[in-house]
């Protein structure tokens, strides 16, 4: 498929608490290396800053990002402080809090509800802002998620935070949550042959409620943090023969064929990459070709 003037809003538009954003926005986790946090090399940080800018240049205005995104050279945020600041009024920055990757990139213990404002601040300083836009709690196995959502909800009335989401959670997480406050985006790992049964009633949740639901790894699939899956069914490089498009550009149409209120946020730290991601929100499947892929996922 032609790609060069395919801007984010070919896929329509969601909101997010009170800010509009494109559906197809962009995820920070690989600006830092060849593979997420130290598992890969390093990336070239005027590369980075690049794909960063030119991510905005296409319309891109939700991006997707963590303090604990980081390589033994780069960090996430400090790269789109760089590149994005002073930032539009329309560019909306979500992070995640709750994991905790010490100075040498090793995993720690993930915060205590105490914590959080720890975690908040850090992003505001690292991002440069004196708000977060959208912060997501991201459960750590923990059974009850109530008292650390409450925690991120006082720092909500406080004013750091304007809205908030949850991740890596399962149906009960959300009622608990939403008990305490409102909750305008749910983000889960989920893609093509990725099936959860307690995420696939998320989604359904989710759109019966107007809430986002925000896959990670929607491309990846079993490549996860090292990158994108190599392996694709047949459904896949079919659509992407008929389409002329890669299977990646099927997988994130796929994604956002699930509903309106799904948003992929496709991370790349290559340019090509990025034109492309960009433009699998003008890929528009057959039915038959839906079907198929559905399938597909259902047997995955």
């Amino acid at each position: 498929m032609s790609t060069g003037t395919i801007t984010a809003d070919a896929a329509g538009t969601w909101t997010l608490g009170d800010l509009t954003v494109n559906r197809v926005g962009f995820g920070a986790m690989r600006l830092t290396g060849s593979a997420a946090f130290h598992l890969g090399t390093p990336s070239d940080r005027d590369r980075s800053i690049a794909v960063l800018r030119r991510a905005i240049d296409l319309g891109v205005n939700h991006i997707d990002t963590a303090a604990f995104y980081f390589s033994s050279l780069r960090s996430a945020n400090e790269l789109i402080n760089s590149a994005l600041s002073p930032y539009r009024d329309d560019l909306l920055i979500a992070t995640k809090v709750g994991p905790f990757r010490d100075c040498a990139g090793e995993w720690g213990t993930s915060a205590r509800p105490e914590d959080l404002r720890g975690h908040v601040e850090e992003n505001l300083r690292q991002l440069g802002r004196d708000h977060l836009d959208l912060v997501y709690l991201r459960r750590m196995r923990q059974e009850s998620i109530a008292e650390h959502f409450g925690a991120l909800a006082a720092l909500r009335e406080a004013g750091l935070v304007r809205h908030l989401g949850i991740s890596d959670v399962e149906p009960r997480h959300l009622a608990e949550a939403q008990a305490i406050a409102p909750v305008v985006s749910v983000q889960n790992r989920y893609g093509l042959g990725d099936r959860a049964p307690a995420t696939e009633e998320l989604l359904t949740l989710c759109r019966g409620q107007g809430i986002a639901f925000v896959p990670f790894f929607s491309i990846a699939g079993d490549g996860g943090a090292q990158g994108a899956t190599s392996t694709h069914d047949d459904a896949v490089l079919s659509a992407a023969r008929a389409h002329d498009s890669t299977p990646a550009q099927i997988r994130l149409a796929w994604s956002l064929a699930q509903g309106p209120h799904v948003l992929a946020i496709p991370g790349t730290g290559d340019p090509g990459h990025l034109t492309e991601n960009v433009a699998a929100g003008a890929l528009r499947l057959t039915d038959e070709e839906l079907a198929r892929l559905n399938e597909a996922h259902r047997s995955g």
